[in-house]
């Protein structure tokens, strides 16, 4: 008994020994299975980095975490060249003629992108499914800190366009102003502090929860402010001589293109310090990867996060002829950096296959675990980082992966067409009418009567229930004035066009006056009698910054989103001369009658002096409080002015169609008709003529987007001190849609301008694009080409927007340059495109193409 029950004792504590020992083992395992499989996602972007000009050379750190440490893509591609555009892509994954976000002014940020494509964005996807999103640095070009976007929960999203000092952040919706000492006004290094300190307070309060991050770099945009450790590197960087570098002029490219001679020796030189200048500042990004790197390394997250480095666009320096800037389809414009590792991708690897911009989006919700959404143009690139190992040992040929092998480069407008005889747009990016006016009406300015002093709208509710707007009838307007506005003899203010009539079918020609309507009243006399150009017109212009004021206060006016001008922008009447400072004098009776009241506490006197009230001059504080004002006044206007240029490049868009009242005429009065719209037209070119001279402009030119340079322009070194130039970079009529081809038997890039001019370039004997080839194609070939390119013109959605080819036909004798069995897409067809009647040779230009 008494050995039985000592066995019994050794048995339990042997038992009980194992259990505490295994259970010890299985504390680690428990708490991993605790833990949130999801891996990290940070995404780290720069703003204009080449790949073609040698610009990772710069980066060794970046180069040996990313490139030898992960996967880096030798064909990365951007699907428009412009920032504001890209980023749009890549947040949304659709291309430009999907979200509408055509330039980096036209619907950047505006109301409609808030509404239509900001909650479909990445961030949004990711931070409904538990993510911890976070976004540091410049979002898009025309942001003005006034909200947090959607999807984001910290946000430190940088105003306006890049700067690396003396910028303005958005703080979770706080703006903060930031000056010019180093390192803490640096904005790469604050977005490298910022986002390590989210991620180690992320991972200590939330530790089961997964991290997105992007970190959207300034450099190396201009103002290409470098680090003061790095003013000193690269003094004799020449990357950027390629052998396109000044080939110019290029007759057989398109307009700008032939425009542009040979760069000047000023040029030249201008070149050489600015490559030097954007490699400086890329040496602060290579240390903000590695801090990350070692942050993720320290906190053991690195096996657990995927990390992407790429580029919003290219970037040219010289290359032929261009001094400085991007937007061209060529590849040092559309080739960016692409680079990725994380959990199961192969290290050290080079992928060949082609990734875009657009595939952004897509991937990142793919390593979340989400679904790509239908309407996203692009596709998740993790199937390409898949290892090709085979199986087994009887698996010796894979299939080839199917993947996309061309991709829609566009910059500009598609187009309007016309369907029976009337213009048609394409589907516009603009909130309805209905929404617009609500919007309106929530302000406070536009809730109030009429009797409100300076007030010129109102918002009413009209019999249907519908919210209108009505102009008050003077500015003291009262109840009475406001009823009898509402009775019927005020019109309500007209959201779209007054150019369309009641019957917008009938065709209202006045016979009786030839005259055009458009022109004022001193214009419209006989020009025989007057000359264009009156000796009062030109003092007029000397007076001109006297005026220039009064004359922008009584144009915004009129505009009923303005009205918080009227506040500050109306004439003295009762100020005393003790508010003004003694600086140059009491101010006289007679000039405190014509003066204009800009702020609270300063006017401008008709002498063109400006005066304020004596504290402000006293009171440090008090002229920093007024200033912060002013810059307050001034940031609230632009973002005005961008809302009226958005409507005005709708109302182009609306343009009804012009009646043509020439059949009405007889010959005499229609050539008296044509000959006034002919000189119509040469007084506004004389007026943007004068409008050039007026603000001293000898740089810019009709058409062309120029800059000028000077001494001034670096405020950190090196400096430039060679003196002033101008140079141009772009034309108006650069708007183009191009083809981009890459696979086994061909490499190519085919455009169509909207000027109806087509580019052609082998990519395989001449990769540097330097001779236009399309006179060496047949017609089938073109029109095969135009049908593919207009296919991807109107894409939607990545089963649409990501054409494949089947195995191409080598056998049989068929020749290659012949796309007849080249393009054989498995999605639905399109509408054919008629060729050509004519059997003469093609030239560069196909007149009966819609570029």
């Amino acid at each position: 008994m008494a050995g039985r029950l000592l066995l019994f004792l050794f048995l339990s504590v042997t038992l009980s020994h194992a259990h505490i020992t295994s259970g010890q083992r299985l504390k680690p395992r428990l708490q991993r299975d605790r833990r949130n499989i999801r891996p990290n996602i940070i995404l780290i972007l720069t703003d204009d980095q080449d790949q073609e000009l040698g610009s990772m050379q710069a980066m060794n750190k970046t180069r040996r975490i990313m490139e030898e440490g992960g996967t880096s893509f030798s064909n990365a591609f951007v699907t428009t060249p412009m920032c504001c555009p890209s980023r749009s892509s890549m947040l949304t994954g659709k291309y430009v003629h999907n979200h509408n976000t055509y330039t980096n002014n036209e619907n950047c940020s505006s109301m409609s992108w808030q509404r239509q494509h900001e909650p479909r964005t990445f961030g949004v996807y990711l931070n409904n499914t538990g993510y911890r999103t976070a976004f540091f640095g410049k979002y898009l070009n025309e942001y003005n800190g006034s909200y947090v976007p959607a999807g984001w929960r910290e946000w430190l999203g940088l105003v306006k366009n890049s700067r690396f000092y003396n910028y303005t952040l958005s703080r979770n919706g706080v703006r903060e102003k930031h000056g010019a000492q180093y390192p803490q006004d640096y904005l790469t290094d604050l977005i490298t502090a910022e986002s390590v300190r989210y991620f180690r307070y992320s991972k200590r309060v939330y530790p089961h929860r997964p991290v997105l991050m992007v970190l959207s770099h300034a450099a190396p945009h201009g103002p290409e402010d470098s680090a003061p450790q790095y003013s000193t590197a690269f003094p004799n960087a020449s990357q950027h001589i390629t052998p396109s570098y000044n080939y110019a002029p290029n007759p057989d490219k398109h307009w700008i293109m032939r425009y542009t001679g040979a760069m000047k020796p000023i040029h030249m030189e201008f070149t050489n310090v600015l490559q030097r200048k954007r490699l400086q500042t890329l040496l602060s990004v290579d240390d903000s990867v590695e801090k990350l790197y070692n942050m993720l390394v320290e906190t053991g997250e690195l096996e657990n996060t995927y990390i992407i480095y790429t580029s919003d666009h290219g970037y040219h320096i010289g290359q032929f002829g261009l001094v400085k800037g991007k937007s061209m389809p060529y590849e040092f414009d559309i080739r960016v950096p692409f680079f990725i590792r994380g959990p199961n991708v192969e290290q050290g690897t080079i992928n060949p296959h082609m990734v875009l911009n657009i595939d952004l989006a897509p991937t990142i919700l793919d390593i979340a675990g989400l679904d790509t959404p239908p309407d996203m143009d692009g596709k998740s690139i993790l199937t390409l980082l898949d290892t090709d190992k085979p199986v087994n040992r009887f698996q010796v040929n894979k299939k080839p992966k199917l993947w996309r092998d061309s991709f829609l480069v566009e910059r500009g407008k598609l187009l309007h067409q016309r369907v029976e005889g009337k213009e048609v747009s394409q589907e516009e990016n603009f909130l309805p009418k209905h929404q617009r006016v609500k919007d309106l009406c929530q302000r406070a300015e536009y809730q109030t009567p009429c009797q409100q002093t300076g007030q010129k709208w109102q918002c009413v509710e009209d019999a249907t229930g519908k919210l209108r707007l009505f102009k008050c009838k003077s500015e003291g307007g009262g109840a009475k004035n406001f009823q009898r506005g509402v009775s019927g003899r005020q019109r309500p203010l007209s959201i779209k066009s007054q150019l369309y009539n009641q019957k917008s079918d009938a065709c209202d020609c006045d016979l009786r006056d030839l005259r055009p309507l458009n022109l004022r009243p001193s214009m419209m006399r006989p020009f025989n009698k007057k000359p264009f150009f009156p000796k009062k017109k030109f003092k007029a212009l000397k007076s001109y910054s006297r005026n220039r004021y009064s004359r922008s206060v009584s144009m915004t006016n009129s505009y009923p989103g303005n009205s918080s001008v009227d506040d500050w922008a109306q004439p003295i009447r009762d100020e005393s001369e003790d508010e003004f400072s003694g600086m140059g004098g009491a101010p006289t009776d007679e000039a405190l009658i014509n003066s204009l009241k800009v702020t609270h506490r300063c006017s401008i006197l008709s002498n063109a002096t400006v005066k304020c009230d004596t504290g402000v001059y006293q009171s440090l504080q008090a002229w920093k409080d007024h200033k912060l004002h002013i810059d307050h006044e001034i940031e609230t206007l632009q973002t005005k002015i961008k809302n009226l240029r958005e409507v005005r490049g709708h109302l182009k868009k609306a343009r009804p169609l012009e009646c043509d009242c020439n059949k009405y005429l007889k010959g005499g009065a229609r050539d008296k008709k044509a000959w006034l719209m002919k000189e119509q037209k040469r007084r506004k070119k004389m007026r943007k003529m004068i409008k050039r001279i007026r603000n001293n402009d000898t740089c810019s030119m009709p058409g062309l987007t120029c800059f000028t340079h000077d001494n001034q322009h670096w405020h950190t070194a090196p400096y430039w001190t060679l003196g002033p130039f101008c140079a141009c970079t772009s034309a108006n009529n650069n708007t183009y849609w191009c083809l981009r081809t890459i696979n086994e038997t061909h490499n190519f890039l085919f455009c169509e301008f909207a000027t109806g001019f087509l580019e052609y370039f082998d990519l395989n004997t001449d990769p540097y694009q330097l001779i236009n080839a399309v006179s060496s194609l047949d017609r089938t070939v073109l029109n095969q080409l135009h049908v593919q390119l207009m296919e991807l013109r109107g894409c939607r959605g990545h089963k649409q927007c990501n054409p494949r080819t089947r195995s191409l036909d080598q056998a049989g004798g068929r020749a290659h340059s012949s796309f007849d069995d080249y393009r054989l897409f498995e999605r639905r067809k399109w509408p054919r495109v008629k060729k050509p009647s004519s059997s003469r040779t093609l030239g560069p230009i196909w007149d009966g193409w819609k570029g």
